[in-house]
């Protein structure tokens, strides 16, 4: 049957459940009353028929030199899921060459600041001399203001005299 919520065209092909998806209730038009029992019946024929094609699997023949060769392809195997009790927490994992290298950069920076703050770098020294420079010029203004007002008092004392 078409599916969704539009019908398809007249003329459009018509498609019908197939007997399995009758048993197994996953057809379309399945009914509302569609009782537990006959699911969990359909449930147990499936896995006998499972365990049936299982044994056929390893039977079957590999294509070309795939039954000869074993082959260690990551993106072949599926990847087997392992239970939280059996994981090596001892175990150290090996990291890519893209994590090293954004670890070396981070440790390179961290130990990079900390000399900086040190003062040991060249930087560092550049910096702490152009500070020092600009507190003397400042102490030197700061003088020549107070002496330019002290020298203003005097004059309006004098004038006022």
């Amino acid at each position: 049957m078409a599916k969704g919520k539009f019908k398809g065209k007249p003329t459009g092909q018509r498609t019908f459940s197939s007997k399995e998806e009758l048993e197994a209730g996953t057809s379309a038009d399945r009914p509302k009353t569609f009782s537990k029992k006959k699911q969990e019946v359909s449930n147990r024929r499936e896995d006998s028929i499972e365990e049936e094609s299982d044994e056929e699997v390893e039977k079957t023949k590999h294509k070309g030199t795939a039954g000869l060769i074993e082959i260690d392809n990551p993106n072949l195997v599926k990847p087997k899921s392992i239970k939280a009790k059996d994981v090596d927490v001892d175990r150290t994992t090996d990291l890519s060459r893209r994590e090293r290298e954004e670890l070396e950069k981070q440790r390179a920076r961290a130990h990079y600041m900390r000399l900086q703050e040190e003062g040991k770098t060249e930087q560092a020294r550049k910096d702490l001399d152009r500070l020092t420079l600009i507190r003397r010029q400042r102490e030197e203004a700061a003088k020549k203001r107070e002496e330019e007002k002290a020298a203003k008092e005097e004059r309006k004392a004098e004038a006022r005299k």
